[in-house]
C-alpha cells in the first residue's frame, strides 16, 4: 500500500505541475499531505514536516544570501569592466565575437537568474550579429549552454534541489564538481571557437569604426544609480575570498554567503535605505526560490517519515536487472538529460531522484554521489518547452524555439557528455557501485 501511494503521490505532484494546475510550491505543500492522511498518518505529520523544513533549513539560507550576494555584486558593477572588454575585443571578427559571447554568458550567469543572463548577453551582442551578418542561433545556444553549465551551482537552483531532496550539503555536491564544470567550460569554449571560424569563413572578417561599438558602454547593472566603480577592486576581492574559502570549506555555505553578504552590502550601501532598497529589488526572486526550499521540506519529510520512499526504493529494486544496479550512478546522470527536459526540475528531483537513491544505496553508491550524477543533464533541460525563461531568450534573439532546440541539442548533449566522463575519471560519481 506504501509503494502504491507513495508512486501516486509523485505521479500527482508531476501532472499538477507540469499541467499548470498547481505551482510547484502549492503542489509540494498540499500534495504529500493530502496523501499522508490517506495513508493514515495524520498523527505524525506535523512532526514529519517539521523534520524536513529543519534539514533543509541550512539550504534555504544559503540560497537566500547567495542569490542578494551575486544581485548585490552585479549591481554594483563588478562584471561591467570584463562585459566591456569583452565587446571591445571581439570586434568584428565572427570568432572572437563567438568565444566572446560564451565568455560574457558565464560570467553573468554567475547570479544564478537566467532572465537576466538572457536580457543582459542578448542585449550586448545581438547588435553585433546583426552588423556581422552572422546566424543569432549561434548566439543563443552559447548564451543557454553557458547557463546550463553554471546552472550546478549552489545557487542556481538544480544543485539545491537535489541537496533537499536527498539531505546532503550543497557543497558536498558542487566542490568535487567543479573540475568537470570546467571541462564543460573548455568545451563550451572550444565549441564557440569552431562555430566562429565557421561564421568567420562564412562571412568574413568586418572592420568596425569605433562608433559602430558604443554599446561597448553597457552596464551589466540594470540600475545605474547603485553602481559604485570605485569599489570594483574591493568587491573583487571580497568575491574571490568567498570563492577560495567556499573551495576550501572553511565554513559553512549558508555562514560563507551571510558573511559576504552582509560585508559587500556594508561597503557598498552604508545608508540603511540604500540597503532597503537593494533587498527590496531582488526580494522577489529570493522569495520564489527559498519557498520553494522549505516547501520541498515537507514533501521529503512526508515521503520518508511515511516510510513510502523505503517501499517505492524496494519496488525499484525488484525491477531493475541484478546487472544494471551498481551502475545506478551512471544511470541517473543519463536519465537525467531526457528526464529534465521532459519534466520539471522539481518533478524530477522530488519525485524521481530520491527513489533511484534509496535503490543505489543497497549497491554502495551515497546520496551525495547521486546527487552530483543529477545535476549533470542541465545545459539540456535548459532548452526544454517547459523552462520559462528559454522563450525570453528566443524572444530577445528572434529565433523559433523549434530552431533553438534543432541547432542546440547535439552540443548540449555533447557537453554533458564531456562532465560524465570527467566526472567518472575524476571519482566524483562511481561508474560502478558496490554490491
Amino acid at each position: 500500500m506504501l509503494t502504491f501511494l507513495g508512486f501516486a503521490m509523485v505521479i500527482t505532484f508531476m501532472f499538477l505541475i507540469m499541467s499548470g494546475r498547481l505551482s510547484a510550491l502549492i503542489a509540494l505543500i498540499l500534495v504529500p499531505i493530502i496523501y499522508a492522511l490517506i495513508a493514515g498518518f495524520a498523527s505524525g505529520i506535523g512532526p514529519m514536516m517539521l523534520e524536513g523544513i529543519t534539514k533543509l533549513a541550512p539550504t534555504g539560507v544559503m540560497l537566500m544570501f547567495a542569490i542578494l550576494y551575486f544581485a548585490l555584486m552585479i549591481d554594483s558593477g563588478l562584471f561591467d569592466p570584463a562585459v566591456r572588454l569583452i565587446l571591445r575585443l571581439v570586434r568584428g571578427d565572427p570568432m572572437k565575437v563567438s568565444v566572446g559571447t560564451a565568455v560574457l554568458a558565464l560570467i553573468v550567469s554567475l547570479d544564478g537568474d537566467g532572465a537576466t543572463t538572457y536580457m543582459i548577453c542578448v542585449a550586448a551582442m545581438l547588435p553585433l550579429y546583426s552588423r556581422l551578418g552572422m546566424n543569432p542561433r549561434i548566439m543563443a545556444g552559447l548564451i543557454i549552454l553557458a547557463g546550463g553549465i553554471m546552472n550546478m551551482t549552489p545557487w542556481g537552483g538544480p544543485t539545491a534541489r537535489a541537496a533537499s531532496a536527498l539531505h546532503v550539503d550543497p557543497s558536498d555536491i558542487f566542490v568535487p564538481m567543479v573540475p568537470a564544470m570546467a571541462l564543460g567550460v573548455v568545451a563550451l569554449i572550444l565549441l564557440a571557437y569552431l562555430h566562429g571560424i565557421r561564421e568567420r569563413a562564412r562571412v568574413g572578417v568586418l572592420h568596425l569604426p569605433d562608433d559602430d561599438t558604443s554599446h561597448v558602454d553597457i552596464s551589466v547593472s540594470q540600475f545605474p544609480e547603485a553602481r559604485r566603480p570605485r569599489l570594483i577592486w574591493v568587491n573583487g576581492l571580497l568575491t574571490f575570498c568567498l570563492m577560495a574559502t567556499l573551495i576550501a570549506g572553511l565554513l559553512p555555505l549558508p555562514v560563507l554567503f551571510m558573511i559576504a553578504f552582509s560585508v559587500a552590502m556594508i561597503i557598498n550601501y552604508p545608508c540603511l535605505q540604500q540597503q532597503k532598497e537593494r533587498i527590496a529589488a531582488h526580494a522577489g526572486n529570493v522569495l520564489a526560490v527559498v519557498g520553494l526550499i522549505f516547501a520541498a521540506g515537507i514533501f521529503t519529510g512526508i515521503l520518508s517519515g511515511t516510510g513510502m520512499v523505503d517501499a517505492m526504493s524496494k519496488s525499484l529494486l525488484a525491477v531493475i536487472p541484478d546487472a544494471l544496479g551498481p551502475y545506478l550512478a551512471v544511470v541517473t546522470a543519463v536519465v537525467s538529460l531526457p528526464f529534465t527536459f521532459f519534466m520539471s526540475n522539481d518533478a524530477f528531483y522530488y519525485g524521481v531522484l530520491p527513489v533511484l537513491t534509496e535503490a543505489a544505496s543497497h549497491y554502495g553508491i551515497s546520496p551525495v554521489e547521486m546527487a552530483r550524477a543529477s545535476i549533470i543533464g542541465q545545459p539540456v533541460h535548459l532548452l526544454s518547452p517547459l523552462v520559462p525563461s528559454t522563450y525570453l531568450l528566443v524572444g530577445l534573439a528572434k529565433i523559433e524555439l523549434g530552431d533553438l532546440q534543432r541547432f542546440t541539442l547535439k552540443w548540449a548533449v555533447g557537453i554533458c557528455a564531456c562532465i560524465l566522463l570527467a566526472a567518472l575519471l575524476m571519482g566524483i560519481f562511481p561508474l560502478y557501485g558496490s554490491v
